[in-house]
């Protein structure tokens, strides 16, 4: 597979862009948004030259709230009778990044994100963090561009599988597992640190250590904050189910979203 910045070099970014659309069935009237939506802030910083166009960052900041309404619709529609707690337990893992980014890999964001070359050196076309906040921006472009039931339309799409996964147990968001888990049966809530941060602005890479029930995790690394949590709860989350069958089987009973075996489970 040739890389995406070769590319560009050769194919205009118009052609790149009109076929991407092709592949949304999305025609944006204003092709700047879309050009915008998908636009690392790392690609202006390296080029003084690039002063008239716009990263995706104020995009992603409106998409995050177009993707959490049109979701919380979603789930208060579909799922009637479950309570608030749980809605907002699927909601979580539904439109968190280790749910977004593949959705955003698989419409071919990767191939068209355009990245500073340090991003791109660094295997940004890969990270999870930057796939999901195109798509957030992505969805921001949409609603933007073709108001609010286009933008609904697109995120119901990849939504309801994802849903359905979620009640099924298939997706884990290890964070609000760990938390329920340690709630119910430590009493306690798990403590998140931020140890340490490195790199540059636009390749930042944020430590964060994990404390529940007097033991300490980590650190782990993550591209945000928000990712380095995530991926220390899912470190807790292994060894905590490695410790011991009753464990395991408590936090499998957790993740399955399942009412009917969590209270045998909470039995002493």
């Amino acid at each position: 597979m040739v890389p995406p910045m070769i590319i560009e070099e050769f194919l205009p970014r118009s052609a790149l862009l009109a076929d991407f659309q092709k592949r949304l069935s999305i025609p944006f009237l204003d092709q700047n948004l879309l050009n915008a939506s998908l636009t690392h802030r790392s690609y202006l910083n390296e080029s003084a030259k690039r002063g008239d166009l716009a990263h995706n960052e104020r995009l992603e900041f409106l998409g995050d709230a177009v993707l959490g309404q049109v979701a919380a619709a979603l789930l208060y529609s579909k799922l009637e009778g479950r309570a608030e707690g749980e809605l907002a337990r699927i909601k979580s893992i539904i439109v968190s990044e280790h749910s977004l980014a593949p959705i955003a890999a698989s419409i071919g964001i990767a191939e068209v994100l355009r990245l500073g070359k340090g991003e791109e050196l660094s295997g940004g076309r890969a990270k999870k963090a930057l796939l999901a906040d195109a798509l957030e921006a992505l969805i921001g472009a949409i609603f933007l561009d073709r108001g609010y039931e286009a933008a609904r339309s697109f995120v119901e799409k990849f939504l309801e599988p994802l849903i359905a996964s979620a009640i099924e147990g298939q997706s884990k968001d290890y964070k609000t597992i760990i938390q329920e888990y340690g709630q119910k049966f430590l009493k306690e809530l798990p403590h998140y640190s931020l140890e340490r941060t490195e790199g540059p602005e636009h390749d930042r890479m944020f430590w964060v250590s994990c404390s529940l029930d007097g033991k300490r995790y980590g650190p782990f690394a993550g591209k945000t904050k928000k990712e380095a949590e995530q991926v220390a709860a899912e470190r807790v989350h292994e060894q905590l189910k490695n410790a011991n069958a009753l464990t395991a089987e408590r936090l499998a009973a957790i993740a399955s979203l399942s009412s009917s075996i969590q209270p045998e489970l909470s039995k002493p």
